[in-house]
């Protein structure tokens, strides 16, 4: 742990949150290609956001001080209960603090909270240009499982997107349906 991540505390989320998590996603919204969002999120659509992760899914915040200086999630990835043990990660960090472990930090408590939560995959998406995204979910274990080409439009261009997917190496196998059983 560097000195700058040592000062950096990582919890779940809170509803006093949502203004820092809003203001961190509509900074990138603005100016990189991390979300394929092209409007600013206001504050109730936040709160409603984040109340739509309940367990096993969840929204962390890192502080420092009393200052949100990142957040990180995992999301439902599909509404279909077949993906129920598939999940989307995503982690924003605000511009000031990028570079200083934060985004690893969180990304570490993620995996974390969904091999606790028996998420048997784990998956990322990532713009291309976004190197030091891809290193650091590549260096936790997440490989390319594949390139969406042109599948984002933003800032005049057409973006690939990365899939990344990590699998729980310790996961639960999901119990069998009933009409799978020997008879």
């Amino acid at each position: 742990m560097t000195a700058t991540e040592s000062h950096v505390m990582i919890r779940t989320a809170t509803e006093d949150d949502a203004p820092a998590i809003a203001a961190i996603y509509n900074d990138a919204v603005a100016t990189t290609v991390a979300t394929m969002d092209t409007e600013p999120r206001s504050l109730d659509e936040q709160l409603r956001w984040l109340k739509d992760h309940p367990p096993p899914y969840v929204v962390l915040v890192a502080t420092s001080g009393d200052a949100v200086i990142g957040w990180a999630s995992i999301s439902r990835w599909s509404e279909r209960r077949a993906y129920d043990g598939t999940a989307e990660v995503s982690e924003y960090v605000d511009a000031a603090r990028r570079g200083q472990g934060v985004g690893r930090a969180l990304l570490d408590r993620l995996i974390e909270a969904g091999d606790r939560s028996g998420f048997h995959s784990l998956l990322a998406r990532i713009a291309d240009g976004n190197a030091a995204s891809l290193h650091l979910h590549e260096s936790r274990g997440f490989r390319t499982a594949g390139v969406m080409r042109e599948v984002g439009w933003k800032f005049g261009r057409r973006i690939d997107v990365h899939l990344l997917q990590r699998l729980n190496p310790t996961g639960p196998t999901p119990p069998r349906p009933a009409d799978a059983r020997p008879r």
